[in-house]
Formats: structure tokens, sequence, C-alpha cells
């Protein structure tokens, strides 16, 4: 029987998520540039990859290999067998191979895919914003797509978001609107402040609105402050 959640590879990330990322349910992480999104994202998909499991990885902005290394350590290369990356090059392909994964969750043979996470879902978005609400449709598209497979298949997806300045309510807000805000059952908003960053739970339906741990990124993932 599979655990009701999936460790992020950090325990107070995991406490601050109640245990971990919950399955069947889409976690969104968003913050600035370089406040640590990818940074959890690599844990959580090392954790996962070390647990004997696969992870599919759609990267939109880039992956790094070395960062990559430097997490999952001196056993980088043969966990990196288990994990399934794509990297689209424009918001269509970004649909495509939503898609494309569920080929892979519908394998019987070699170790389960326990784990989905898409690295941003808004940065190729903001390619499309021109289009208007032909791009939030589209947007909207993707994350119901990631729900269905997340429900189908039993698995936690975790996505990143970028940021905006919401000028009506004066404050910083994750990119998509409600689109990506209700369909994601966690929201945790990352802030930095020189080298300390903060993880601050938004949204939550079992724990309380508030939370935060602060950390420093380190070669190898995350440290607590």
């Amino acid at each position: 029987m599979k655990p009701e959640r999936v460790s992020t590879g950090s325990l107070p990330l995991d406490d601050l998520l109640g245990g971990g990322l919950e399955r069947r349910t889409i976690t969104q992480i968003y913050g600035e540039p370089a406040s640590g999104k990818s940074t959890l994202c690599l844990m959580a998909v090392v954790a996962s990859l070390r647990a004997g499991n696969s992870v599919i990885y759609i990267d939109t902005e880039g992956f790094s290999v070395e960062r990559f290394k430097q997490i999952a350590g001196e056993n980088a290369g043969q966990l990196a067998n288990r994990l399934y990356l794509f990297e689209p090059i424009d918001f269509a392909q970004q649909g495509t191979m939503i898609a494309d994964a569920e080929g892979l969750l519908r394998k019987s043979d070699g170790a389960p895919v326990d784990l989905l996470v898409m690295d941003s879902a808004t940065a190729l978005y903001r390619t499309e914003l021109d289009l208007g609400r032909e791009a939030v449709r589209k947007l909207s598209h993707h994350m119901i797509r990631l729900l269905g497979l997340a429900k189908k298949y039993d698995i936690p997806v975790l996505i990143t978001n970028q940021i905006y300045m919401d000028v009506e309510r004066d404050r910083v807000a994750g990119l998509g609107g409600t689109a990506l805000e209700h369909i994601s059952k966690a929201i945790i908003r990352l802030e930095k402040k020189d080298s300390i960053r903060r993880a601050m739970l938004r949204k939550h339906r079992s724990r309380p609105e508030g939370l935060s741990f602060d950390f420093v990124i380190t070669k190898n993932g995350i440290r607590t402050v």
C-alpha cells in the first residue's frame, strides 16, 4: 500500500505540508527568481528516486545537470536512469509533453513513476500573454490535465510558478490567477532577503496559512536557519 504522502526530501518542508506532497493533488511553489524553487523541486526528485521510484520532470527553464549531480551525490548517474526529462520549447509543446507523460505513467514494467514535477508551469505561458483569455484557457487546460494524471495514477504533482505584482490587491502573487490558485491544493510562497529564504504556507486544506521556516541554499540542497 502506498504511503499517503511523498517526501520532498526536506524535513521542514514535509512538516510545513503536513507530512509531504499529497497524492492526487497539485502542490504549487511560487517565488521570485533565485528564491530556491528549482532546488526544492530537485530535492523532491532525488528523494523519490532514492526510494526506488521513477520521476517525470517537465523543465521549461533549462534543466541543470550540475545542480542535479550536487543534490543527488555520488549515485547521480544511477538515479538519473529513472528520471524522465521533458524540455518543451514553447507553450504548445508543453501541453503535448504533459499528454506524452501519461504513456510513462501507464508503463507496467520497471520502477513505477511516483512523482511528476513541472518547473515552471508559467515560464512559457508568459510568451502567450498577448493572447489574453486564450492563454489563460490553455494554461487551465494544462493544469486540469496534470490534475487528471495525479488522480488517475495516484501520484503527487509538484509545480513551480513565477510571480507578478497584483496592483489591485497591492501584493505579489503567482502567475496564472485562479487557473493555478484554485487547482493547487497546497501553495507555498518563497521569499528571499540577501542569502536567507523563507518558505511560507499560503494555502492548505488542513494547515493554517502563514506557517513558515527560513533556510539557505547549500551545495546539496537547503539548510534551515
